[in-house]
């Protein structure tokens, strides 16, 4: 850390069962001097990245379907969300990294991607960097049905919509994942 003001004291760590949950007690010095001292949760989760398939001659877009736990606990009575293709990064790049989860979640072999930004999502108790990225698809890119991952226990459906009615479905409140209607509003 880079930061003079800050001086982590004590880090514990409260859960490791799915992703790495910590407390971290620090001191802070403010802008006179004083120094405080500070109790946070931060969620380590790890990186990830999220991408919208385009098809300009067309004016669509693949988006998926998909059962969101955290959601249905809520408000989303269904628990399901409309998104663009999401996941962790692994080992690889970012651009490495999207373009595997793009085959596997929509069965789409994309070759080039761009990077359209890289944004903290919730950085009060999140440490993820998310990168957004766009491609262009077209139907001979297609070499799966996508979806349903198995050994990861995803079952996503892959749908193909025009441009203009899932920008829509944003004001209609069928679209609420936040990364997707980013991507949406930056295509």
């Amino acid at each position: 850390m880079s930061n003079p003001k800050i001086n982590i004291k004590k880090t514990e760590v409260l859960s490791d069962n799915w992703y790495t949950f910590k407390k971290i007690t620090y001191d802070y010095q403010k802008e006179f001097g004083e120094l405080g001292t500070h109790y946070r949760e931060a969620y380590e989760r790890g990186n990830g990245a999220t991408i919208l398939l385009y098809n300009k001659q067309h004016g669509t877009v693949i988006l998926t379907r998909q059962f969101r736990l955290s959601t249905c606990v809520n408000g989303n009575s269904t628990g399901m969300l409309i998104k663009s293709c999401t996941g962790l990064l692994g080992l690889d790049n970012p651009e490495d990294c999207i373009k595997i989860e793009t085959e596997e979640e929509t069965g789409y072999k994309i070759e080039e991607v761009k990077k359209v930004f890289e944004a903290y999502m919730s950085s009060g108790s999140v440490t993820e960097i998310l990168y957004f990225f766009v491609a262009q698809y077209n139907n001979r890119m297609k070499i799966s049905a996508g979806g349903d991952l198995t050994e990861q226990q995803e079952n996503i459906e892959v749908s193909e919509l025009p441009f203009d009615k899932a920008y829509d479905m944003i004001s209609t409140g069928e679209i609420k994942y936040g990364k997707t209607i980013i991507l949406l509003q930056n295509t």
